[in-house]
């Protein structure tokens, strides 16, 4: 297996910086001529005026948390791509609610951050990410066909057989998010399965806890993280280790910006925390300065694996409330959503909390008492609305805290 995935890896930061602007400035003509959205946000932009990150800086932002909304108002993809929806391959709907397309081209990269995780040619994959309704299942499946790698192709849930599927297929690597690999391998050492034959893994949709990548390396499974989105796709990866951080894809522009503004950190200032904006290069769903959401910051040399792409420091929490739980966004809108068909609860906040590697959520509601059934039908609310299991809990009228928040994120992250 070779150091690196291709010759991109190892180029200077100038030939960096000059290939991607010159990505940018077609992209830019591309989106203008091509997708309505771009047409009206773009329409005083010359392309050929875009060299350098001054100039990055000047154009206007696009959201991640306005997608619903221009979605919702030119349906189905908000007026941003390039094509007509019915000629992409797969369209999905995730958590939001949020429409991404797939293109016939393998446009989400996942392959650099599988081949860095030391997955390759002749891996048998265990891809435990959803295949319907939201992209991540198809995302790393295609990054596996680009590393030569064959997959078994799990999804979520099935733990009795994804334990099982190690044993018989004799599975080498995991991809999927990071407890859930805990949780299989605990019900296959229940069952006596020999799973030792699994040594690396590749996992994202949350946090990677420090005592949660112990744990797997005491059973001597080498555990990689990479970070990205359905929209975007990979946007950074771990290459070396824990400590040193994510390098960013070559295929991805990144800046970091104030939270809240279009306005990059102050030049020279690494280490900065701020929101994570990312410019990508498919030419039919053009996403420039997409603002993730996400917070995190540069850090100040290349990564000690040879690789001269810029790094992050990881994921470092989000600048909104929306937070990610068991690979799925829950945003503050949701929780409105749950609770608006039952009277009698005043307020509502969503606890995540994280144990022993586990996230765990506990949505917490202001209600008179404890209604007979209304626990139960608030869970099936809160299953059918973000796709996952939590517990409920009810308090007293005026005893959550008057402080704005929804969604309250109380994992401890490690970076």
């Amino acid at each position: 297996m070779s150091k690196f995935f291709d010759r991109l890896e190892e180029r200077t930061a100038h030939d960096r910086e000059s290939d991607l602007f010159d990505a940018l400035r077609r992209q830019i003509s591309n989106a203008k001529s091509n997708a309505p959205y771009y047409q009206q946000a773009l329409a005083d932009i010359d392309p050929q005026t875009v060299g350098d990150r001054g100039a990055l800086a000047k154009l206007p932002i696009l959201r991640k948390s306005d997608l619903p909304a221009l979605q919702a108002e030119s349906p189905p993809l908000g007026g941003l791509a390039t094509q007509d929806a019915g000629k992409f391959r797969r369209l999905f709907l995730s958590p939001g609610p949020i429409i991404e397309p797939e293109a016939d081209e393998e446009h989400w990269r996942m392959g650099r951050a599988l081949h860095a995780a030391g997955i390759g040619a002749g891996d048998r994959v265990m891809n435990t990410f959803a295949y319907h309704l939201t992209p991540a299942g198809f995302m790393f499946d295609h990054g596996c066909m680009a590393v030569g790698a064959s997959v078994f192709a799990g999804g979520i849930g099935n733990t009795e057989q994804q334990a099982e599927a190690i044993g018989r297929l004799g599975l080498t690597a995991y991809v999927g998010t990071p407890d859930f690999l805990k949780t299989i391998l605990e019900r296959a050492d229940a069952s006596n399965i020999d799973v030792s034959g699994l040594t690396r893994a590749l996992v994202s949709g949350g946090p990677l806890f420090p005592n949660l990548r112990e744990w797997y390396a005491a059973r001597g499974i080498t555990v990689r993280q990479c970070y990205g989105t359905a929209e975007l796709g990979l946007i950074a990866y771990e290459s070396a280790g824990p400590a040193d951080g994510m390098v960013t894809d070559e295929n991805a522009l990144v800046e970091i910006v104030r939270p809240g503004t279009g306005d990059p950190v102050e030049s020279g200032e690494v280490g900065e925390v701020g929101e994570v904006v990312v410019t990508t290069f498919n030419p039919h769903y053009p996403l420039i300065r997409f603002a993730t959401g996400d917070m995190s910051a540069f850090m100040a040399e290349p990564s000690p694996c040879g690789r001269t792409a810029p790094r992050l420091k990881g994921w470092m929490g989000r600048a909104d409330q929306t937070t990610k739980v068991r690979g799925m966004f829950v945003h503050p809108s949701q929780v409105a959503r749950i609770i608006k068909p039952f009277d009698g609860i005043d307020r509502a906040r969503l606890i995540v909390t994280e144990n022993e590697g586990h996230d765990q959520l506990t949505l917490h509601v202001e209600c008179e008492g404890e209604p007979n059934g209304l626990a139960e039908r608030l869970a099936d609310a809160l299953r059918a609305e973000c796709r996952l299991r939590g517990n409920i809990v009810f308090d007293r009228p005026g005893s959550l805290p008057n402080d704005g928040k929804v969604v309250d994120d109380r994992r401890q992250l490690g970076v």
